[in-house]
C-alpha cells in the first residue's frame, strides 16, 4: 500500500518509507473481575475484523493461552539476547550498557577502510588508512574520536577528533539518509559491526557546521591518503579536550 499526503491539488507526496514495520490487530483480551474483598475473574478473548473490529468473544481457551505465553517469552528472550556476546568478550570491547537503548564503547586500532565520497568533494572512492577510533553508540545513534596509538585506551586516554567529513564538533556522526535499524535481538558483535558499517558504508558528503576535524585541509588529506595507501598522519590530529571516561 502507499501511503500519500496531498499537499496541492496536482502534487503528491509519498511518506510510505517515514512508517516502520506495520503491524496488524488480530486478537484481543479483556480481563473481567467481580466486585468484593476476594474477587473473582475470567479472560474473554475477541478476535479482530477486517475493519479493527472485536468480533467472536468466548473465554479464553488453554490452547489461546499457550499460544499467548509463547509469544510472551519469544519477546522476553530476545530482549534478555540485546547486546549479549556471541562468544568470549573481545579486548576492543571497553563499556556496555544493555539498558533499553543500549550502549557499548569499543575501539579499533588503524587499518585500512573503503571509503565513499559524494562527486562534490572530488574525492576519489577507495581504500585508505583510517587512525585507531574510539566508537560510541547506543540503538539511536553514535559519536566517533580517534587515538594517537592502537594501544588499549583506559579512563584517562585523550581523545581526538575523528579525521572525518560528516562528524560534529562533539564527535557526533550525521547520519543523513542511513536507515538505521538496531534490533532488540543484537548480538555485541552484531551491534558494533553494524554501526561500523553504516559509518564506511555511507557517502561523506560535508564538514557540519564548517567544523574541520584536522590541522590541515581534510580534503586532500584523504585524496592523498587513497593515492599513496600511506599510513595515516596521527600528527594531523586535533585533541578534542575529551577523555575517555567523558563517554562513560
Amino acid at each position: 500500500m502507499r501511503h500519500t499526503v496531498h499537499t496541492t491539488e496536482k502534487e503528491e507526496t509519498d511518506i510510505t518509507n517515514n512508517f516502520g514495520t506495520l503491524y496488524h490487530p488480530k486478537s484481543a483480551l479483556v480481563f473481567y473481575e467481580t466486585e468484593g474483598y476476594n474477587p473473582d475473574g475470567y479472560v474473554e478473548y475477541f478476535d479482530i475484523d477486517r475493519n479493527g473490529n472485536p468480533i467472536n468473544a468466548h473465554p479464553l481457551t488453554v490452547r489461546e493461552a499457550q499460544r499467548l505465553s509463547k509469544t510472551l517469552n519469544i519477546q522476553n528472550k530476545k530482549d534478555k539476547d540485546f547486546l549479549r556476546p556471541s562468544g568470549i568478550i573481545s579486548e576492543n570491547i571497553l563499556f556496555t550498557d544493555a539498558s533499553d537503548n543500549g550502549k557499548v564503547i569499543w575501539f579499533t586500532k588503524s587499518q585500512e577502510r573503503p571509503l565513499l565520497f559524494t562527486e562534490q568533494l572530488s574525492i576519489p572512492n577507495g581504500l585508505a588508512n583510517v587512525p585507531p577510533l574510539v566508537w560510541c553508540a547506543n540503538k539511536q545513534g553514535m559519536k566517533i574520536f580517534a587515538l594517537e596509538n592502537n594501544q588499549r585506551p583506559n579512563a584517562e586516554t585523550p581523545l581526538f577528533h575523528a579525521p572525518f567529513f560528516n562528524v560534529y564538533e562533539s564527535g557526533s556522526v550525521c547520519m543523513g539518509t542511513v536507515d538505521v535499524n538496531i534490533k532488540n535481538s543484537v548480538s555485541l558483535e552484531e551491534f558494533t559491526e553494524k554501526w561500523e558499517d553504516y559509518f564506511f558504508n555511507s557517502y561523506f558528503s560535508h564538514l557540519v557546521n564548517s567544523h574541520n576535524p584536522i590541522n590541515g585541509n581534510c580534503v586532500n588529506l584523504w585524496k592523498n591518503l587513497i593515492q599513496s595507501k600511506e599510513a595515516f598522519p596521527t600528527e594531523v590530529l586535533i585533541n578534542s579536550n575529551l577523555t575517555l571516561k567523558n563517554l562513560l
